[in-house]
This record gives structure tokens, C-alpha cells and sequence, in this order.
């Protein structure tokens, strides 16, 4: 964005130092912010963006933490810590943290106030990993002792959480067995299922995403 508008890092950091006060940012700084070895806090955001002429959320690829998720909906942090029934200071120190330490029903409260999909609400409120954990255990083992403990994470219906696990379970073995009987041994099938591991919570949504936008019979 700063080159389609012609402008060295030089030429941010003068604007952000005159026109906002923040007479301790450099060209050095501005880089670092580009490449991402160092994270501008909200005011530093703020100057960057009207210094760049665009939205803050502009400035921001694809949201990852809970205050990118803020910024690229244009929330302010009052307004979510209202929604959530929150002290504002409390709620910008889970920013802050990275931790999420809300309740059911404040996270319900969260997707609709940054219109998060269940994916990205998973991630910011700290619980993909479990997710992750049940996943693995569902396609290495009995697929259908864990369609309680994931419909607890992911209110997906039971019906069609029990066809993605058993199809998830099934392409797991089936490309374990495939790989096998290609003559590469264990370790080459030892690998190529540790890849589909790694993968997993991606090809969940994949398939839980994929069954909720397919046409009925």
C-alpha cells in the first residue's frame, strides 16, 4: 500500500511523527511493522492507516488474533467489551494476552459482534487445539466415541457431524492402506499420515463447510 502510493518508509515515519505525535517512529520501525518482526499497538495502527490514507482493517491480511479480528470488522474495543458484558480493560487485556477467558455465552456474543464463522472463533477463543487433539483420535480410532466430545466444541448437527468424521476416518485409513500396498513401507505411510494429521482441522471445516452449502436431495 505505501508503494502504490509512491512512498518510502522515510516518508511514513515523518508523517506518523508530525501529523500523530509518535516522534519515536523510524523508517527502521516502519519496516519491521512490514515485515512482521514487530506489531504496532492500536494507536500506532491508527496513525499508519491515516498516514496511508486507507481502514486499519486494510492493513491487515487474513485475521489471525482476537484484536486483528477487531480491527478488520472496525469494532472498537468499548463496543465489543458492551457486547460482552465486560469492563473494557478486561477485555483488552485478553487482547492483550491472547487468551480467551470467556464464557459460552459471551463467545456466542463475540462471532456476532466481529461476524466470526466458527472456524475463526474456534482459533481466537483458544479452543482449535482441542478440537485438533478429538480430531486425531476420531480417524486413528473409533471415529464414533468422539462425535460427542467434538459436537461439544462445534455445534454442527449430529447427523452430519457423524458423516464427516466417519468420512474423515475413512480417508485417513484408506490413504494409509493405499500407501502401503504401493510398496513404500511403513515410514513412507507413517509419513504421508502424519502430513494428513497435520491437516486435520483444516480438512474438518473443508468438510463441515462443504456438507452445510451442498444442495439437499
Amino acid at each position: 500500500m505505501r508503494a502504490g502510493l509512491g512512498m518510502g518508509p522515510e516518508h511514513v515515519a515523518h508523517g506518523m511523527r508530525v501529523s500523530y505525535g509518535l516522534s519515536y517512529v523510524t523508517p527502521d520501525l516502519v519496516v519491521a511493522w512490514e515485515r512482521g518482526t514487530a506489531q504496532p499497538d492500536n494507536a500506532e495502527l491508527t496513525a499508519l492507516a491515516g498516514v496511508l490514507w486507507c481502514a486499519p482493517g486494510e492493513l491487515i491480511g487474513r485475521p489471525r488474533t482476537l484484536r486483528e479480528h477487531r480491527i478488520a470488522a472496525g469494532v472498537a474495543v468499548e463496543d465489543v467489551a458492551r457486547a460482552l458484558g465486560l469492563d473494557p480493560r478486561s477485555y483488552a487485556r485478553m487482547e492483550e494476552s491472547g487468551q480467551w477467558r470467556g464464557n459460552e455465552r459471551q463467545a456466542a456474543a463475540l462471532a456476532r459482534v466481529l461476524r466470526l464463522g466458527l472456524p475463526d472463533l474456534l482459533k481466537v477463543t483458544g479452543r482449535e487445539p482441542r478440537l485438533a487433539e478429538l480430531l486425531r483420535s476420531a480417524v486413528t480410532t473409533r471415529w464414533q466415541a468422539y462425535v460427542k466430545p467434538v459436537g461439544k466444541l462445534v455445534p454442527v448437527e449430529r447427523a452430519a457431524l457423524e458423516g464427516v468424521l466417519q468420512r474423515l476416518h475413512e480417508d485417513y485409513q484408506g490413504h494409509m492402506a493405499a500407501t502401503l500396498s504401493w510398496g513404500g513401507g511403513s515410514s513412507d505411510a507413517s509419513e504421508s499420515g502424519r502430513v494428513f494429521l497435520e491437516r486435520i482441522v483444516e480438512a474438518f471445516w473443508d468438510a463441515v463447510l462443504g456438507r452445510a452449502s451442498s444442495p439437499g436431495p
